[in-house]
């Protein structure tokens, strides 16, 4: 076996991953262990290139088959404004959720009416903050939503309903948002009252519908379903059908690829809407969560009843795991020795803190570098200071250089906010 290989690994790393000729392992022609060590670990690692790849893919397949199609990244899945910047050179929108998130888009530098407002509880400041900007769209949740647009002034403001077809999508139960139960959108029931209502206001104008049926999707049938349950609702010039495409975390996994997406999302427009519409997709997960690494170093290893290999990070810059049930794919970086069955674990006082249960590493040693792939997706949205822990820094590698994006918490960090 190739030094410091592991089996399928590179199947699940950033595009540009390779082992170089002396055999260590490579992102953006960085070798990882190089990157460690100047950066230190923990550290989240972002592959430049196929960050700018996956967006020229997004756009491609889906104006080729649709050339009314707009991309817009779902920044809850990355919220991180150096990384944004690279979204919006490559000319996709930006999917905000909140007027925090707002404010990253914009310094990130996405055209205001390039960027879409979404949420199930807008506040004032989430509303006024779109508005003041000039955002291109606001979606609509629910009335509470319309009396704050109402009451704040909206002029002329284009605005998408998003509605709870009751379509399941076929995903852990946390990140369903198109079941009947779901908190998201009006029930299709009660959407002809409040688009009636919306289309009579002069401040807002009713460009077309929105639905969203879930994260972490590796089944697409799921696209066309929801497209036939609003169909009822009339006829618009826009049609928002959401994101949710899964990618694969492990060798063995399965996910449908970006032209997949793109085919069944727009044969479920052109079949159950209006194959002249505008279509916006919202990939959030399978745009950026590719490209990411987290590198860690084992701190202790302990062999008893279970192997427990413990490194410098875990659920405070990474709560995937234990909030969703996602399994990893990790390995020691440049090492070459027998497998051994263990728990990676994390440094967090915290017995649930797990970072991948039962995974074969080359007979781990105290000092091995660790690499998670597949992190480039929510692990830095979720990130936490749990016992006190300083969130880690982000890294961008391309041909050879690496180069820092967001600095290291540092210990006054943890105490800035707080009044002694």
């Amino acid at each position: 076996m190739t030094k410091g290989a592991a089996p399928g690994l590179l199947d699940v790393l950033p595009p540009t991953a390779a082992h170089a000729d002396d055999g260590r392992l490579t992102v953006g022609g960085c070798a990882l262990a190089d990157v460690a060590a100047e950066f230190g670990t923990p550290a989240l690692v972002f592959d430049e290139q196929g960050l700018r790849e996956r967006a020229r893919e997004y756009r491609a397949a889906f104006t080729a088959l649709h050339p009314g199609s707009d991309v817009h990244f779902a920044s809850k899945a990355l919220p991180c404004a150096p990384v944004l910047r690279i979204l919006a050179e490559e000319g996709v929108g930006c999917d905000v959720a909140s007027a925090g998130e707002l404010a990253i888009a914009l310094a990130a530098g996405f055209d205001p009416a390039h960027i879409l407002l979404h949420g199930n509880a807008k506040s004032d400041r989430d509303i006024g903050d779109a508005l003041a900007a000039g955002v291109g769209l606001v979606v609509i949740d629910n009335g509470d939503d319309v009396d704050r647009l109402v009451r704040l002034g909206a002029s002329g403001q284009p605005v998408l309903v998003r509605v709870n077809p009751a379509v399941p999508g076929q995903t852990r139960a946390a990140i369903d948002t198109g079941s009947a139960e779901a908190k998201f959108g009006v029930p299709l029931a009660q959407a002809p009252a409040l688009l009636h209502r919306v289309d009579g206001l002069a401040g807002l104008d009713l460009v077309g519908l929105h639905v969203h049926i879930g994260s972490q999707l590796l089944d697409l049938d799921g696209f066309a379903r929801a497209a036939e349950a609003i169909a009822a609702l009339g006829d618009f010039g826009v049609y928002d059908l959401g994101g949710g495409l899964g990618i694969p975390y492990t060798p063995d996994e399965r996910a449908p690829s970006v032209a997949d997406y793109a085919e069944a999302t727009v044969a479920a427009l052109h079949d159950h809407l209006d194959a002249a519409a505008r279509l916006i997709v919202e990939p959030g997960r399978s745009m950026v969560g590719p490209s990411g690494v987290t590198l860690y170093e084992a701190i202790t290893v302990k062999r008893g009843a279970r192997t427990h290999v413990a490194v410098n990070g875990g659920m405070g810059d990474n709560l995937e795991p234990m909030l969703y049930g996602t399994r990893f794919t990790a390995a020691i970086v440049d090492r070459d020795r027998p497998p051994e069955s263990c728990d990676l674990v994390g440094h967090h006082c915290e017995s649930g803190d797990v970072l991948v249960p039962g995974v074969d590493l080359a007979t781990p040693e105290v000092g091995d570098l660790v690499v998670l792939a597949a992190t480039g997706a929510y692990c830095y949205s979720l990130m936490n200071n749990y016992n006190g822990a300083r969130r880690p820094p982000v890294v961008l590698v391309r041909d050879g250089e690496a180069r820092l994006a967001v600095r290291r918490e540092e210990m006054a960090d943890l105490l800035a906010r707080d009044v002694l």
